[in-house]
């Protein structure tokens, strides 16, 4: 009788919980979901800033792949100095207001600063710019990646890098061609991770970068400007637009199940 009734509470929490995630999702998708979708097509702002959402997220995740993975495959083979100080570097914007980290990159980048001014000698504008968007994406984005590809690199046998090195590859070399491959599935989940972050991203690109204007801050310029009538197609196209990295994350789940079920059964 009492596992019965624990059986019923905890079914019921998990329903609550689980219906308010999902209401105001379902709430603008059925509000403003066909808005949305002929929005893509009739609205040429709406357009245009999910097309430069799309493209400085995509810039984001390949730059944070590019750096990353090398950082990722250091910290899972334990060969970062003050590995626990890095540790916490990597989340600390996971944690901070993304207004601050957006102030942060402001004080970082922007003309006033040492760095800032360095770029705009050399034609490299950061504030309100592209560059900034991807910066701030960059930021607040890359240690979901960094931490998957850990995670994955770290599933890989260090032995078979070993076989490769006792072969006569270089620790680079052992690296592409072993391990790579073999955390590929991984790293490429922890990208479509970074990817979705970045296209959701909105308090440190509105302190870097109001223009242009980007899906996010275009729904909320939207509802500052118009109200909640307006807002809600933008809202909806970036609700479509998020749930195309949610599917491919879970075929890939799926897929690095279905492989890890065939090996045990080989």
């Amino acid at each position: 009788m009492r596992k019965n009734l624990a059986g019923v509470i905890a079914a019921l929490a998990a329903s609550l919980l689980l219906l308010f995630l999902a209401a105001p999702t379902l709430a603008i998708l059925g509000s403003a979901g066909g808005a949305g979708a002929r929005g893509l097509l009739a609205d040429p702002e709406l357009r245009s800033a999910l097309a430069l959402t799309a493209g400085t997220a995509t810039a984001a995740t390949l730059v944070t792949m590019l750096l990353g993975t090398p950082l990722a495959w250091l910290l899972a083979r334990d060969r970062v100095p003050g590995r626990s100080v890095v540790t916490a570097l990597l989340d600390l914007p996971l944690l901070i207001p993304h207004p601050v980290a957006g102030i942060a990159l402001l004080l970082v980048l922007g003309r006033g600063s040492a760095v800032g001014g360095a770029l705009l000698d050399v034609g490299i504008r950061v504030v309100g710019t592209p560059v900034g968007i991807v910066c701030a994406m960059l930021f607040v984005s890359a240690p979901l990646y960094v931490s998957a590809a850990r995670e994955a690199i770290a599933r890989v046998d260090l032995r078979f890098e070993s076989v490769a090195r006792t072969l006569g590859d270089s620790p680079w070399r052992a690296f592409r061609r072993v391990t790579l491959p073999l955390s590929g599935r991984g790293l490429l989940a922890g990208a479509v991770m970074t990817w979705a972050r970045a296209v959701s991203e909105f308090g440190a690109i509105v302190i870097i970068a109001y223009h242009p204007r980007v899906a996010s801050v275009l729904s909320y310029d939207r509802f500052t400007s118009f109200g909640l009538r307006e807002a809600l197609p933008v809202a909806a196209a970036l609700v479509l637009l998020a749930i195309v990295p949610l599917v491919l994350l879970r075929a890939l789940r799926r897929g690095e199940r279905a492989a890890a079920c065939s090996s045990c059964g080989a």
